[in-house]
C-alpha cells in the first residue's frame, strides 16, 4: 500500500476519535440528546461500582473498596449535575464544541480510571467474585457505548480502553472460562460499534434531513409572509394598500371601542393631480405619487404621541388612521403639516410640478359608531373640503351630518321630480364692455321643489350628478333655453353650462346633438360653458365632445378659469372662443393688487391668443371702468342685471335700447 494512502487511512481513523466541527447544526443536536443521556451512563457506573465494592468490602484493602470508588463515584456524580444544568442554558457553537471535546477526552482518564480499579480489584475475589468483576467491566462497557451513541468518538474511546486491556487481561488469567467471557465480550463490543456507526449515521442523516425540512418550512414561510406583504401592499408606491388600510381600520376601531379613547380615520385626496398626467404623462404623474406618498409616509411617521397608520387606497387618493386617543387639534395640526409638505415643489426631470391636497377627518365616538360609517364620515368631509374649502382639512361636524340628511332628501326627491314642472330657466345677460350692448345670456336652473321650495343649483345639480340624473337633466333644460333663444333678436346668443358627465359619457353627446338639430336655433349662436373640473375628468373624451360641438358651430368657453385646475395647457389644447373669469377676482380688482394683476394676465393671454375675455360677478360701475382699461371684453354681473324669468327679456331689452338710445345701437351695429 503506498504511503500517501496508508497516511490517509491513518488520518480518517484518527477523526473517528475527534468531535468534528464543521456541522453545527449535528454538533448542536449531539449535545442536545447526549445531555440527556449522560445521568443514564453515570447512574450505570456508580450503581455498578458500588455492587462490585461492596462485593469486595471484608477481602479487599479499604482504599480499594471504600476509598477509590467514592472518588470515583464522586466525580460521576459531580458530572452528572454539571450536564443536567446544561438542559437549561443556551449556549453558543462554540461552547458546544469545546464541552464536546472536553467530554471527549474526559472518557480516557475516566474509563481509564474505572479499569484500573476494576483490574486492582480482581487478584483478592474468590473466582465468584472474579467472575463479577468480569462481569461488572463486560456490562459496564456495553452501557457506555449505549449511552455514548450520540458523541460516537467517546464511544469508540470507551471501547478501546475499556475492551483491549480487559481481553488482554483476561487472555492473561489462562482461566478458560474467563477467556470465554472476554471474547464474547469483544463480539458484542464489535456487534455494538457497527450499530454504533449505523446508528450515528442515521442521526446525522435525521439532522441533515431535519434542516432541509426547517430550510423548506422557513422558506414556505418567507414565500407566505412575501405573499402577504405583497397582496397588503401597493406595488407603485410600496405603501400598505386599500386591504391593509382596513384591516387596520378595524383593528383599531375596536381596540378603541373596547379602552373607550378616540381614533380618527381621515382621507386624503392630491389636489390638480390629474393634469399632472394628463399635461406630463403617467410616467411623472406616477413619481409624484410616489413622492407624495413618501412626504406623507414622513409626517405621518414624525407626529406624536398619536400613532398614525397610513396607506395608499387608489389612485391620488390616501388614507390614515389616527390611534392614540386625538383631539380635533391634534388632526388640524396633522393635516396642515401634511398640506405643508404636499405643497412644496416637485422637481422631475424638466417638469415642475405643484400640488396641495384636501384633507377629510373623521372621530370616534363623535361622529359615527362603526369603522365603515366613520370612514363614509370622512369621505364626506373630505368631499365637503373639495368643494368649499379646497387644499385645507376639515373635520366631519354636525353641521356636515345635517348637510348628508339634507343632500339624502334632496337627491330622493330628484328621483321622483318632474323636471319639466319642476325646473325654471333663469337668463343673466352677458354684456359687451365698451358698448354696453348685451350680447347673449347665460342659462341658470332654478328648482321649485313642492316640498322644499326653492333649492339652489349648488344644492341640485352636484345631487343630479352623484345619482346619475345630470344628463337626463341637461336635456330637459337646454330644449326648453333652445325654445326661449328662437324668440330673441338674432345677434343674440345663448349661452349653457355642461356637466362633466355631459361632455365626457361614454355614448357621448349625440342627445345634446339632435335637440339642438330639432331645435331650429343656429348652433352659431349657442355657447356651451364647460369648467375646468369638467375637462380634467376625462380630458380625452372632453376633448372629442367639445371638438364635435364646434364643428357644427357652437362656441366652446372655458368658466370659472383660475378656480379649477388651472392648466394653461387646456386654454391651448382646446377650439375655446371665450374665457370666463371667476368673479372671486373681480371683488377686490380695486383694492388688491394682486387681484388686480390676475385679470390683467389673463386678459392679456386671451388677446394675445385671440379668445374673447368674460369676466363674472361686476357688481359696480368702478369694477367695471377698471375692467375695461384692462381690455376685458364681455361683462356679466348684478352691475347691469340679476339673473331674469324668460318672459322678461323683451322688457330687458327694450329698456336697454332706450337706455343707451338709438345712436349708439347703430354705432355698435356699425
Amino acid at each position: 500500500m503506498p504511503v500517501a494512502n496508508l497516511k490517509s487511512h491513518v488520518a480518517a481513523a484518527m477523526r473517528l476519535f475527534h468531535v468534528p466541527a464543521d456541522n453545527p447544526d449535528l454538533m448542536r443536536a449531539q449535545f442536545n440528546a447526549f445531555s440527556k443521556q449522560v445521568p443514564l451512563l453515570y447512574f450505570i457506573l456508580m450503581s455498578n461500582t458500588i455492587a462490585v465494592a461492596y462485593t469486595y468490602v471484608n477481602v479487599a484493602p479499604d482504599w480499594l473498596t471504600m476509598i477509590v470508588p467514592s472518588v470515583l463515584t464522586v466525580l460521576a456524580g459531580l458530572r452528572t449535575y454539571w450536564w443536567l444544568r446544561q438542559r437549561h442554558l443556551v449556549r453558543s457553537d462554540a461552547d458546544i464544541l469545546r464541552n464536546l471535546r472536553a467530554t471527549n477526552w474526559l472518557t480516557l482518564p475516566i474509563g481509564a480510571g474505572f479499569t484500573a480499579w476494576s483490574f486492582a480489584l480482581y487478584p483478592y475475589g474468590d473466582p465468584f467474585a472474579k467472575s463479577q468483576v468480569a462481569f461488572y467491566m463486560a456490562v459496564t462497557v456495553i452501557g457506555c457505548i449505549f449511552s455514548l451513541m450520540h458523541l460516537r468518538s467517546a464511544a469508540l474511546i470507551v471501547t478501546l480502553i475499556v475492551d483491549v486491556p480487559y481481553v488482554l487481561f483476561f487472555f492473561a488469567t489462562g482461566e478458560p472460562t474467563l477467556k470465554a467471557i472476554a471474547v464474547n465480550n469483544l463480539l458484542v463490543s464489535g456487534a455494538m460499534v457497527t450499530v454504533l456507526f449505523i446508528y450515528y449515521r442515521d442521526f446525522a442523516d435525521l439532522v441533515a434531513s431535519r434542516k432541509s425540512l426547517l430550510a423548506q418550512q422557513a422558506a414556505t414561510q418567507a414565500l407566505s409572509d412575501e405573499n402577504f406583504r405583497l397582496a397588503n401592499l401597493d406595488s407603485l408606491t410600496e405603501l400598505p394598500n386599500r386591504r391593509r388600510f382596513f384591516a387596520e381600520l378595524s383593528s383599531a376601531f375596536a381596540d378603541a371601542e373596547r379602552r373607550h379613547v378616540r381614533v380618527a380615520v381621515g382621507i386624503i385626496d392630491l389636489d390638480g393631480f390629474k393634469p399632472i398626467n394628463d399635461n406630463y404623462g403617467h410616467s411623472v404623474g406616477d413619481r409624484v405619487l410616489i413622492e407624495a406618498g413618501k412626504r406623507i409616509r414622513e409626517v405621518c411617521e414624525g407626529f406624536g404621541p398619536q400613532r398614525v397608520e397610513f396607506a395608499r387606497l387608489g389612485g391620488d387618493e390616501f388614507g390614515l388612521v389616527v390611534c392614540g386617543d386625538p383631539e380635533d387639534t391634534d388632526l388640524m395640526r396633522l393635516g396642515e403639516r401634511i398640506g405643508g409638505q404636499v405643497k412644496l415643489p416637485y422637481q422631475l426631470d424638466t417638469a415642475h410640478t405643484g400640488l396641495s391636497c384636501s384633507i377629510g377627518f373623521a372621530l370616534f365616538p363623535d361622529s359615527a359608531t362603526t369603522s365603515e360609517a366613520l370612514y363614509e364620515c370622512a369621505d364626506y368631509a373630505l368631499y365637503h373640503a373639495k368643494r368649499h374649502q379646497r387644499g385645507r382639512t376639515v373635520i366631519f361636524s354636525s353641521e356636515l351630518e345635517a348637510e348628508i340628511r339634507s343632500r339624502g332628501v334632496i337627491e330622493n326627491l330628484l328621483r321622483t321630480s318632474d323636471f319639466g314642472a319642476e325646473m325654471e330657466l333663469v337668463f343673466q345677460p352677458i354684456v359687451d364692455a365698451v358698448s354696453e350692448h348685451t350680447a347673449g345670456f347665460e342659462t341658470l336652473a332654478r328648482w321649485n321643489s313642492p316640498r322644499l321650495g326653492w333649492v339652489s343649483p349648488a344644492d341640485f345639480i352636484p345631487a343630479a350628478e352623484r345619482i346619475g340624473l345630470i344628463r337626463p337633466l341637461t336635456q330637459v333644460l337646454l330644449a326648453r333655453a333652445l325654445a326661449t333663444a328662437r324668440t330673441w333678436p338674432d345677434h343674440i346668443r345663448l349661452s349653457f353650462n355642461l356637466s362633466a358627465h355631459d361632455v365626457c359619457a361614454a355614448e357621448g353627446i349625440l342627445p345634446l346633438i339632435s335637440i339642438i338639430e330639432k331645435s331650429g336655433l343656429s348652433p352659431r349662436r349657442i355657447d356651451f360653458e364647460i369648467t375646468e373640473t369638467a375637462v380634467t375628468f376625462d380630458f380625452v373624451r372632453a376633448q372629442q365632445s367639445i371638438a364635435t360641438l364646434k364643428a357644427m358651430g357652437c362656441g366652446i368657453s372655458l368658466d370659472d378659469f383660475g378656480t379649477g385646475y388651472s392648466s394653461l395647457s387646456h386654454v391651448h389644447r382646446l377650439p375655446l372662443d371665450k374665457i370666463k373669469v371667476d368673479r372671486s377676482f373681480v371683488a377686490e380688482i380695486n383694492e388688491n393688487p394682486v387681484s388686480h394683476k390676475i385679470i390683467k394676465s389673463l386678459a392679456g393671454l386671451c388677446d394675445d391668443m385671440e379668445i374673447a375675455c368674460v369676466v363674472e360677478g361686476v357688481e359696480t360701475s368702478a369694477q367695471l371702468d377698471s375692467l375695461r382699461r384692462l381690455g376685458c371684453e364681455f361683462i356679466q354681473g348684478y352691475h347691469f342685471a340679476k339673473p331674469m324669468p324668460a318672459d322678461a327679456i323683451a322688457d330687458y331689452l327694450a329698456n336697454e335700447r332706450q337706455r343707451l338710445g338709438e345712436p349708439m345701437r347703430a354705432a355698435a351695429g356699425a
